[in-house]
C-alpha cells in the first residue's frame, strides 16, 4: 500500500507523529510525509519515512495557487491513503485535491474532505502519540517517539561539547518557546545552581542566544562550565546533543519532545498548561512540575504570548530552588546505565 501521511502542525507535534509512522511503516513499508520546512530534516533520515515533501506555505506553496501545485504534485505519488493527524482545514482540502481515494483523519474543520472521520481519544491518562495511533486502527501503549540524527549531527554536536572543554555528564538546559507565557523565567539561576555540580549546555534556537548568554554568565559566576549553543546547530543535531546529556530540563516546548524521542530524562516545567493534555514526556522517570491549585490554570491549550493576567504567577511562584530539590530528590543528575 502506498501511503501518505501530512502533519503541517507545529515541531513538537511532528515528534509526537513518529510512532504513527513506525506503525504505518511496520504493516505497509515506508510512508511519504508532507510537513513543514522547518520539521523536515528531522523526519528525512527516518527509517519509517520513504521521502519527505516540504509544504512551504508561506513560501513557493503560498496561498491557494500554491497548495494546488502541492496537490498536483502529489498525484503523481499514486497514494492509496493518506493520514492527516492535524485537524487542520488547509491539509484535508490538500489530500482531497490531490485526488488520495482513502483519506482518514480526526473529526473537525477538515471533516468534510475525510473519507473516514475518526473521534480523536481523550483523557488525561492518553498521550498525544497514543491518541494518533488512531488514525491507524492502533490501540494500547505507544511506542516513544523517535529520531534518528546522523554520524555527522553526532560528530557536530561533540564538537560543542569538545570546544568547551566539557566531556562525560552534563545538563541540557532549554529556556525558549515560541509561547511567551511558557517561558520559565529562572533558567540562569537554576544554572548557577546546578553548574557547581555539572557542566551546563544551552540549547535553542538562534531566538534563544541571549537566553543562553544569561545561562553561561550565571554558571560561570557559580565556577562551572557552560556553553552557549543556541542557534549554533540544525534541528537534528541539536536532538543528537540532547541524546548525550544526562537530563534536559525545558520548558513545555519541542526540545522536550525531542528528548523523548532521544531518550534523554526529562524535567518539564508546566505553567499556562498541564501535562494531562497529552503533551508532556514519556519516560517512566520522567518529571514534570507544575503549580498546583492556580484558579487560572490551565489559561489555554497552547499557552498565549503572555499572561491574560498580567502576574505570571504560574510561572513565577515557581522558584529555582524548587525545581532543584525536584531534581536532587529524584536524583536526576546520575546517568542510568
Amino acid at each position: 500500500m502506498n501511503s501518505l501521511v501530512i502533519q503541517t502542525a507545529f515541531l513538537g507535534d511532528v515528534v509526537l507523529t513518529t510512532p504513527l509512522l513506525a506503525a504505518l511503516a511496520a504493516r505497509h513499508g515506508p510512508v511519504d510525509v508532507v510537513t513543514t520546512p522547518g520539521a523536515a530534516p528531522l523526519l528525512e533520515t527516518h527509517p519509517a519515512v520513504r521521502r519527505v515533501i516540504p509544504y512551504d506555505k508561506r513560501g513557493k506553496h503560498r496561498g491557494l495557487g500554491g497548495l494546488i501545485r502541492l496537490a498536483r504534485e502529489l498525484r503523481a505519488g499514486q497514494y492509496d491513503v493518506a493520514y492527516l493527524p492535524h485537524r487542520s482545514l488547509r491539509t484535508a482540502v490538500l489530500a482531497w485535491a490531490a485526488r488520495v481515494p482513502r483519506r482518514v483523519g480526526f473529526r473537525g474543520p477538515g471533516a468534510p474532505f475525510y473519507t473516514e472521520a475518526l473521534r480523536k481519544p481523550r483523557g488525561s491518562a492518553t498521550h498525544e502519540s497514543q491518541r494518533l495511533l488512531a488514525l491507524a486502527g492502533g490501540s494500547g501503549a505507544a511506542p516513544r517517539p523517535s529520531l534518528f540524527p546522523t554520524p555527522e549531527d553526532e560528530a557536530a554536536a561533540l564538537a560543542v561539547l569538545e570546544e568547551a572543554g566539557i566531556e562525560g555528564d552534563f545538563v541540557a538546559l532549554a529556556p525558549g518557546s515560541i509561547w511567551g507565557s511558557k517561558r520559565w523565567p529562572y533558567f540562569a539561576e537554576l544554572a548557577g545552581r546546578l553548574a557547581r555540580r555539572l557542566p551546563v549546555v544551552a540549547i535553542g534556537a538562534s531566538g534563544d542566544t541571549s537566553l543562553g548568554e544569561e545561562i553561561v554568565t550565571a554558571a560561570g559566576r557559580s565556577g562551572g562550565r557552560a556553553v552557549n549553543a543556541c542557534g549554533r546547530l540544525t534541528l537534528r543535531q541539536s536532538a543528537a546533543l540532547i541524546g548525550l546529556a544526562t537530563l534536559l530540563v525545558t520548558n513545555d516546548s519541542a526540545p522536550l519532545h525531542l528528548a523523548s524521542a532521544m531518550g534523554t530524562r526529562v524535567l518539564a516545567v508546566f505553567g499556562p498548561t498541564v501535562p494531562e493534555f497529552g503533551f508532556g514526556p514519556v519516560g517512566p522517570e520522567d518529571i514534570t512540575i507544575g503549580m498546583p491549585g492556580l484558579w487560572c490554570r490551565p489559561c489555554s491549550r497552547h499557552g498565549p504570548p503572555r499572561c491574560p493576567l498580567s502576574h505570571h504567577r504560574c510561572m513565577r511562584a515557581l522558584g529555582s530552588d524548587y525545581v532543584e530539590a525536584a531534581i536532587e530528590e529524584a536524583g536526576a543528575l546520575h546517568r542510568r546505565n
